[in-house]
């Protein structure tokens, strides 16, 4: 029996790293098509796609767009199917079995917030990314951390907010945060 397992053990391992759950629910990535419902997620969050996905029999995959790229307020797209997913910064997306997985590479916190410490805040243009708002801290001095405020989180346009000291990230959707100095 001992054996039996140790010769399974390396099969499981690989099973486990390539499992749907390693990967496939991703901010930063949509899947398009195979859309059988909809629905706006007064909250803005992605966590409540996923979890509507994992409760419905029919459901396979999933779409979350944040507000104010796709529509106004943020939408939910369940999937019949599985589509290849493809990069896009308006949405998160994933397949049953697997929760919100935020990346974690580079200088950006995905869906964090650092509340306090604002020194100057700022109304960005439609359109403008996160990385503007972290150039601007970087380019001053007194900078030490940045928030950027997803639009449609309070506001229709984005905004940035520059802060003197670095405070505690808190786990927010509507927001892409950082450290700099």
């Amino acid at each position: 029996m001992r054996s039996l397992l140790l010769l399974l053990l390396p099969l499981l391992f690989g099973l486990a790293v390539l499992s749907p759950g390693s990967a496939n629910a991703q901010t930063g990535f949509d899947r398009r098509g195979g859309d059988y419902t909809s629905f706006a997620v007064r909250s803005g969050d992605p966590a409540v796609c996923s979890a509507r996905c994992e409760r419905d029999s029919k459901c396979r995959a999933w779409s979350f767009s944040y507000p104010r790229t796709a529509a106004v307020q943020a939408m939910c797209w369940l999937k019949n199917d599985v589509p290849p997913r493809v990069e896009d910064k308006c949405c998160s997306s994933g397949v049953k079995g697997a929760g919100v997985i935020e990346p974690r590479t580079g200088p950006e916190e995905y869906s964090t917030d650092r509340i306090g410490g604002d020194y100057r805040t700022y109304e960005m243009a439609v359109g403008a990314a996160e990385a503007q708002c972290r150039a601007s801290c970087e380019a001053d001095r007194r900078c030490r951390a940045w928030t950027y405020l997803r639009p449609g989180y309070g506001s229709t346009t984005p905004r940035c907010y520059l802060k003197e000291r670095v405070t505690r990230p808190r786990a927010k959707p509507c927001c892409i945060s950082g450290v700099v100095r």
